[in-house]
């Protein structure tokens, strides 16, 4: 098992976030073509964990995101740097929502 955020694509909809449990842990979110338009967390702050988060993704973007992956985890905010290290790595640049994150995280040289 890699640190990389590899499970297959669901689609974000209600009945995928009806399904989830409400708990703690990280998420992409993607377009049709798996474009990751966002690396998040679902925090201690989001009233139904990551059904909320998911919401409020879907609400953030607009009919442009479709598909999500996510991992439940208590250590939601150390899986949230390592999975924009390695987008920043892969890409040169975050998503969107998280470019102000840049100067904040480390970099990675994944293999």
């Amino acid at each position: 098992m890699g640190i990389r955020l590899d499970k297959p694509w669901q689609p974000l909809d209600d009945m995928a976030i009806d399904a989830l449990p409400g708990q703690l842990g990280v998420y992409h979110v993607a377009d049709d073509e798996g474009t990751v338009l966002s690396v998040g967390y679902a925090g201690a702050r989001e009233p139904f964990g990551m059904q909320s988060a998911l919401r409020r993704e879907i609400e953030h973007h607009r009919g442009n995101a479709t598909q999500f992956r996510c991992e439940f985890t208590s250590n939601y905010r150390s899986r949230w740097d390592e999975l924009l290290m390695l987008h920043l790595a892969d890409h040169g640049e975050l998503p969107e929502p998280q470019r102000d994150q840049a100067q904040r995280v480390g970099r990675l040289s994944p293999a």
